[in-house]
């Protein structure tokens, strides 16, 4: 999945985030520097849960923190499970769950206690397939609510600080500051949507666990408006189910005083969010595709955010031009030719020179879970379901789901050829990449 969307309301009837205390930091530690893994703009970090180390999507749209992908992780022992039923984005029902407290997360040398979990048991419900890495959770509130998080996306690493003063001094001498507030255990920003040049103000949800650049709901102004060039779209998965809605570019779009010509925008079906809480008066959400121009840092303590712009905030919004939405699908032995550099051996005065030797690697299947209607893709003859066995003529084993999506967003006219396995017979379908909005 080139987008990935994790915007959650648990229906519970509860609010667990008063309960806890937060990540906080061992004595005389004030400072935790990690790298973090970035995938399609997404912040992945190591957490240990119970003893066991966990991979989390860190995200800023969630407040609760949600476990799932666990079949190799049997031995994580939870405290005090109970069935629940969770509903979130999508238009399906609700799904199963548990809830669980007392746990102990951490993170480096911070640690939290007495922390509450909510586990899916649904197995389809599996961001690794749509990542391409072993993804078992998602946080948010509970990290960010103590210190002050500082994101650096492009060295793809973050720096935890102990909440204090001093710190924050040092932070707006390079930073611009800007206000934002904390709602339900979320973060919000005021910023301005511009089309057909007229102004509109909209609070919108900081969203890093959003890959897309902003989400625009219809119906929460008279003034927004899905422009008329714009396409029907798979945005992403929730807890019930796929997001669908249109694509389309605005004319532009300004927050903390920045900003962004012609950025991409989706506006997701009113279905596919009838079941998502939000505050009254939000308008949307601004996404990692905003926030990766950026190095950022999260102050909840004080409602403030600080951005400093890095080198690629003036990159060009892009998205799938193919239609096809690739998902990792298990893994395959590879046989490999490895060449070797080896001393001649003589054996009844004849020498043997091996030069080579056969090597068997474990590499990725992928297959197409997603295509768009009257896409590119759709129109070659290329279907749900199929198996990817060459992209361009080469394996497709040797991309990462990164690289092979970074193909279907060429800015370029290419052509793309895609060698597929459809029941058991092996299909060639070529198509060309174009720029609809």
């Amino acid at each position: 999945m080139n987008r990935i969307v994790i915007l959650f309301f648990l229906s519970l009837g509860i609010c667990s985030s008063s309960a806890q205390e937060g990540f906080l930091f061992e004595k005389n530690k004030n400072k935790v520097s990690m790298p973090f893994k970035l995938i399609n703009n997404l912040v992945f970090i190591p957490i240990k849960v119970n003893g066991v180390e966990l991979n989390f999507l860190l995200d800023s749209g969630v407040e609760e923190t949600i476990l799932f992908s666990l079949e190799e992780k049997k031995e994580v022992r939870f405290f005090n499970a109970e069935k629940i039923f969770l509903r979130g984005l999508g238009s399906q029902d609700a799904v199963e769950g548990l809830k669980s407290t007392n746990n102990v997360l951490e993170f480096s040398t911070m640690k939290c206690k007495s922390h509450m979990l909510y586990i899916i048991l649904d197995p389809e419900f599996n961001l690794s397939s749509h990542v391409g890495i072993p993804v078992n959770g998602i946080i948010g509130f509970q990290f960010f609510r103590n210190n002050l998080i500082e994101i650096n996306y492009q060295k793809k690493r973050i720096v935890v600080y102990k909440e204090n003063e001093a710190v924050r001094k040092k932070i707006r001498k390079k930073f611009v500051s800007v206000p934002i507030s904390i709602e339900k255990s979320k973060p919000y920003i005021n910023s301005n949507v511009f089309q057909d040049d007229i102004e509109i103000p909209v609070k919108l949800l900081i969203d890093i666990g959003n890959s897309d650049a902003i989400w625009l709901f219809e119906g929460r102004s008279d003034l927004l408006k899905v422009p008329v060039k714009n396409f029907n779209d798979f945005l992403g998965r929730g807890f019930s189910g796929d997001v669908e809605g249109k694509r389309a570019k605005i004319q532009k779009f300004e927050m903390a005083g920045f900003k962004f010509n012609n950025p991409i925008v989706a506006f997701p079906d009113p279905n596919s969010i009838k079941n998502v809480s939000m505050v009254p008066d939000r308008m949307g959400s601004v996404g990692a595709e905003i926030m990766k121009r950026f190095t950022v840092v999260f102050d909840y303590p004080e409602s403030q955010m600080y951005f400093k712009k890095n080198s690629d905030f003036n990159d060009h919004f892009t998205y799938n031009k193919s239609g096809v939405e690739v998902q990792h699908n298990g893994l395959q032995w590879v046989q490999e030719t490895v060449k070797l550099e080896t001393v001649p051996e003589n054996f009844g005065g004849s020498k043997i020179t091996s030069d080579f030797k056969y090597k068997f690697q474990l590499k990725p299947i992928y297959d197409i879970a997603y295509i768009r209607e009257n896409s590119p893709a759709a129109n070659s003859g290329l279907q749900k379901g199929d198996i990817i066995i060459t992209i361009n003529r080469n394996p497709a084993y040797k991309y990462t789901l990164q690289e092979i999506y970074s193909f279907f967003k060429s800015e370029d006219e290419k052509w793309i050829t895609l060698e597929v396995e459809r029941n058991n017979e092996i299909l060639q379908f070529s198509f060309q990449l174009y720029n609809i909005l």
